[in-house]
Parts: C-alpha cells; structure tokens; sequence
C-alpha cells in the first residue's frame, strides 16, 4: 500500500504526525509513505523509516507573489510531480482550506481527512472523499493517530505513539563527548518569550553542575540574545547556525533541553530527549511536548512568563540531572 499523506506545516504539527506513520507501519506490513512538506521543513519526514519520497511545497512563499513566474513554474512542477503517482490513500492531516485546494484535490487517490466538525477549517472537508470524525478534546498526536486508523482501517493503539527517528540520530552520537545542556530560548511571539535576566540566572545556578550549555539560534536577532546569554560564562557555547538536521543532533546528544514553546521543542520530545518547556500563553494539554520525560512548567499564577523562576528551572532540572 502506498499512502500520500498532506501535512504542510508548522514544524510542531509536522512532527506530531510522525507517530501516526509508525502506528500504521506496524499494523500494515509493507506500507509506504510519500509526504506534502513545507519546503522549510522538507528534512523531517526523511527521517523516518517509512517515507520513500518527500514533495516539497512553498505555499507561503508562493503566496507572497502568486502570480510571478517563477512561482507558476514551481507550481506546474510540483503538480507534475504530485500526479505522477496513483496512491491507494490520500491523507489530508492539515485540516486547512489551503491545503485541501491547493495540494489534497489534485492527488490521485481516495482522499481521507476530517469531517466538518473535526477539522480545523470545515469547509476543508468538502476535497474529501472520506470524512472522519475525530475527537477534538485530545494531544493533537492522538488526533492525528486516531485519523489515520480511521482511514487506513486499523485499530489505535492504546499505547504512547513513538515518532520512530531517534534512532537515526542517536547512532551517531559519540560516547566520549563531554555532558551538556541546550537552552532553546527563542521563538516566533513576543509573549512566549523567557526573560532574558532569567536564562542568565539559570546559567549562573547551573554553574557548579560542570555541564556545559549549548545555545542555538537561526535569525540575526536570536543569535545576538544567545551571545547575551552567554557573555561573561565560559561554559557556555553559542552554535554557529545550523540546519535543522543538524540542529537535531545537538538535541540527541543532549543530557536534557530547557525550552520557550518553540518547534525545536517538540523536535526534543520527538527524539526523546528529557525536555523541560516553559509555558505561558499557551496551554499545553492539547499541543504541549509529547513524549517520555517532558515536562511542562507554567506560571504559579497568570500566563506571565516572568513569573517563572531561574529557581523554579533549575529545581525541575535535578530530576533529570540526577
């Protein structure tokens, strides 16, 4: 059986389908995968032993000048490339009108995805050929594993889905490296920010552990907050920019994250690695880490991020730490 799946974006929802393959390729023997991907995120479904091909789509940017031609070109290109496949299975797992016109209509094959009820966007539902209803008060990894149950026709399981791509990191971790931690301190809103005198407070607690600190970053202005956060520590390391593959196996190798909701977070759970995410705004029942050993950590009060303490950290880190 070979499957289209349709999940586009963002890097968090894109990495909350990954268990739903795994599911599918042990209840379906020889089930394979080809996978719609933001081009910005085309690296993650590679990753997983079940996905042959991986079509890159630019929506976003397209949109920016839809009419260029450059961007016609792409798109007859992709279309191409879309249809040059019958599949037995086309799996809309976006939910979204874009996705459902723009890409899931022109795939060939039964076309699953979520009824009018379920889905993010109902008028979505109308590019289906199967609708489903899908449970609306769950983790979004179990909605999206209950959809593709549904449309694959097999049970689902009761136990914690498995991403299934640790492993093509973590063979490749040294043994001999020297412990460390990595501080993911950025993320697209400002009010799902950490102070930045609190990162400092919590480098400066973590100082007698001897771990080292490893900082990431991918726009201009990240970078210049890591080197804030690091001036004046020597123990702390503040990455050249990296791909997300290579970004990944700083996280593998880690002996524990402390991160803002950011997709690199839920890039953490999924190579399940001990995370501690902080969360203010958000809720993070139906979109928070999903995986062994996260954990959420929320304002005692309110949704102030402030409200929550370098001390506070770096208590929940010595679960980890030992």
């Amino acid at each position: 059986m070979h499957v289209l799946i349709v999940k586009t974006s963002s890097m968090g929802d894109v990495l909350h389908t990954l268990p739903a393959l795994t599911d599918a390729m042990q209840a379906i023997p020889g089930i394979r995968f080809d996978w719609v991907v933001e081009e910005n995120f085309a690296q993650i479904p590679s990753w997983h032993p079940a996905v042959d091909k991986v079509l890159p789509v630019a929506i976003r940017r397209w949109r920016k000048h839809w009419f260029g031609s450059q961007q016609r070109e792409e798109r007859v290109r992709f279309k191409r490339d879309l249809q040059s496949r019958q599949y037995d299975v086309v799996i809309d797992a976006q939910g979204l009108i874009k996705s459902a016109a723009l890409v899931t209509r022109l795939a060939r094959g039964v076309k699953h995805g979520q009824d009018s009820r379920s889905a993010r966007e109902p008028f979505a539902s109308w590019w289906y050929d199967q609708r489903h209803e899908i449970d609306k008060k769950q983790h979004a990894v179990e909605r999206t594993r209950e959809l593709f149950a549904k449309s694959l026709g097999y049970e689902k399981p009761q136990t914690q889905g498995d991403y299934a791509i640790a492993a093509h990191f973590l063979r490749d971790v040294p043994q001999d490296i020297v412990p460390y931690l990595v501080f993911l301190h950025a993320t697209t809103r400002d009010n799902k920010h950490w102070p930045e005198s609190h990162w400092r407070e919590l480098i400066g607690l973590l100082q007698p552990s001897g771990l080292r600190i490893k900082l990431p970053w991918g726009a201009e202005h990240e970078h210049q907050r890591a080197q804030r956060l690091a001036e004046g520590f020597d123990y702390v390391e503040v990455l050249p920019k990296l791909t997300l593959e290579a970004i990944a196996r700083e996280l593998a190798g880690a002996k524990a994250v402390v991160s803002v909701d950011t997709g690199l977070s839920h890039l953490t759970a999924a190579l399940d690695r001990p995370n501690i995410t902080l969360y203010g705004p958000t809720d993070p029942g139906l979109i928070g880490g999903y995986g062994q050993n996260q954990q959420a950590l929320c304002p005692p009060q309110g949704n102030s991020m402030s409200e929550i303490s370098a001390q506070a950290v770096a208590e929940r880190l010595e679960t980890f730490l030992g």
